[in-house]
C-alpha cells in the first residue's frame, strides 16, 4: 500500500516534457557553485586539479560520500551548499553536491527524470509503508565527458557491468553508494551484473538542463505541509 495524498500532484498524470535539454555548467539556485563552501571543499579533499574529468567525478562522488553523511531528507530543492555545510543529506542532495561540483569544474550535467513507484523504499520503511508516497521524483544527473553524456554511474570502472552484485535499498548502502560499485538502469536490461531498477520505474519525465528546472516543472515528491512536518525528524535521521 502507497499513499497519494501527500504527493505534490496527487494522483495527477504527470506528462513528460518533450523538449530536448542541452544540460550546462552554470550555477542554479540548487547547484550553487559560486558559494565560498565550494572553494573550502576544493582545497580541503582530493579533488584534482587536472586529468580526466571521469577522475575528477569520482572524486568529487567520493569526497560526497565522506563529507555528507546519509539522511532521510525531504527537500529536493535545497541548495547545495547547504547540504555540505550541515554534512547530512538525502542522496538527491547528496547528488547534487556532485553535480555543483562538475560544474565548478567546467563539466556539464542535465538530469532525467524518473517517476519511481513507491515500493522502491518499501524496504526503508517497513512499518510506514501506509505512508510512503505512491510515486517519487527523481533527478537522475548525467555528466558531459569527452563530448559525450553518462550517467552518475557510469563515471566509476565497473560500467561494464561485470559485478553481479544486487540493490537491495536497505540497511547502511544507499542508491547514492550502490553506482560506485556496479552500474545502474532505469531500464531492461540483459547484463546480468548491472543493477536492473527498471522495475520500479512508472513514467520517465525526459531530461533537463537542471534539477532546478525539473523540479520547477513538476514539483517536489512531498507537498510543502508534508515536508514542513517530517523534516525535522527524517532530516536527521541516519539510513539504515
Amino acid at each position: 500500500m502507497t499513499c497519494a495524498l501527500v504527493t505534490t500532484w496527487r494522483g495527477r498524470e504527470l506528462r513528460p516534457s518533450g523538449a530536448a535539454a542541452a544540460g550546462g555548467s552554470a550555477a542554479t539556485r540548487i547547484l550553487d557553485w559560486h558559494d565560498p563552501v565550494f572553494d573550502a571543499a576544493s582545497s580541503a579533499v582530493d579533488l584534482p586539479a587536472d586529468g580526466a574529468s571521469v577522475e575528477f567525478l569520482r572524486a568529487a562522488h567520493r569526497f560526497a560520500g565522506q563529507r555528507v553523511r546519509a539522511v532521510y531528507a525531504l527537500d529536493d530543492t535545497q541548495p547545495a551548499f547547504v547540504t555540505l555545510t550541515r554534512g547530512r543529506g538525502s542522496c538527491s542532495q547528496r547528488l547534487a553536491v556532485v553535480e555543483a561540483l562538475a560544474r565548478r569544474r567546467g563539466i556539464a550535467t542535465k538530469v532525467e527524470g524518473l517517476v519511481l513507484r513507491g515500493e522502491f523504499w518499501y524496504p526503508r520503511f517497513r512499518r510506514l509503508r501506509a505512508l510512503v508516497p505512491d510515486r517519487v521524483l527523481l533527478a537522475w544527473p548525467s555528466f558531459e565527458v569527452d563530448g559525450e553524456w553518462i550517467d552518475v554511474s557510469q563515471a566509476f570502472p565497473n560500467a561494464t557491468c561485470a559485478a553481479p552484485q544486487q540493490f537491495t535499498n536497505s540497511g547502511e548502502e544507499t542508491l547514492f553508494d550502490a553506482v560506485a560499485r556496479s552500474p545502474v538502469s532505469w531500464r531492461p536490461t540483459s547484463s546480468p551484473g548491472c543493477l536492473d531498477l527498471s522495475g520500479y520505474v512508472a513514467a520517465t519525465l525526459g531530461e533537463f538542463d537542471s534539477r532546478d528546472e525539473l523540479f520547477a516543472r513538476y514539483g517536489q515528491t512531498l507537498n510543502w505541509p508534508v515536508r514542513t512536518v517530517l523534516e525535522p525528524v527524517f532530516g536527521r535521521r541516519g539510513a539504515a
